[in-house]
């Protein structure tokens, strides 16, 4: 059966990233890219989404954290596109859980107070759904952030950036919600771990589909 592993290297004159992705991996990880709260944030996705990642950034984190958070998820998006190859046999959905129908069931993600969801389609078409973080909630969190309850290298906006630059490069939509939530801290974690749910279940081989191609139009 194809392996399915990536190693990206991306340098730019902000950042410079090496990563190693396993699709089909137990949850390892050894993260570092110098902003302590984003690399607590990809570690738990990689337990939660089963899957082995390494990651390294060196980043201009004397400027401001953006560059790293947003560049770390176009290479982690280039390395899924990369590892998941042609696609045959992917269950493609993602939801979280294991329904019989792929379109039945959602990926609600308790941590706490809060409660989030993310559907993923790896369609090989690129778009971000944002929806419960604007208005209010999202003025909430600036204040937060202020008060550096979050963490001083890590503003919460930065959250979208990352899932942005994902589903640009890995070519999927990405929908993700959060439903309710208060603590800045516990909002960012539980979008991080619906986000690996989903991906783990999309990620998944369909025994039943193993030499088709998951889509009508005959690519994807």
């Amino acid at each position: 059966m194809q392996s399915r592993r990536a190693a990206i290297r991306r340098d730019t004159k902000e950042t410079r990233i090496a990563l190693k992705l396993n699709l089909d991996g137990t949850g390892k990880s050894k993260i570092r890219t110098g902003v302590p709260f984003f690399d607590h944030m990809l570690t738990l996705f990689a337990k939660h989404a089963v899957m082995d990642l390494q990651l390294k950034c060196d980043g201009d984190i004397e400027v401001d954290a953006h560059h790293t958070v947003e560049d770390c998820g176009i290479a982690l998006g280039q390395a899924f596109r990369e590892a998941l190859g042609d696609k045959k046999g992917l269950r493609r959905y993602g939801t979280g859980f294991d329904p019989r129908n792929p379109f039945t069931g959602e990926a609600h993600v308790p941590m706490d107070e809060c409660l989030a969801r993310c559907v993923i389609d790896f369609s090989g078409r690129s778009y971000l759904v944002w929806r419960g973080l604007n208005d209010a909630a999202y003025r909430r969190l600036d204040v937060a952030e202020r008060t550096q309850d979050l963490s001083s290298a890590f503003r919460f906006g930065l959250a979208r950036e990352f899932f942005q630059g994902f589903a640009n490069e890995a070519r999927c939509n990405l929908h993700l919600e959060l439903l309710y939530g208060d603590e800045p801290h516990h909002i960012a974690e539980v979008l991080f771990k619906a986000f690996a749910k989903a991906v783990d279940f999309a990620c998944q081989r369909d025994p039943r589909i193993l030499d088709q191609l998951p889509s009508t139009k005959g690519k994807l």
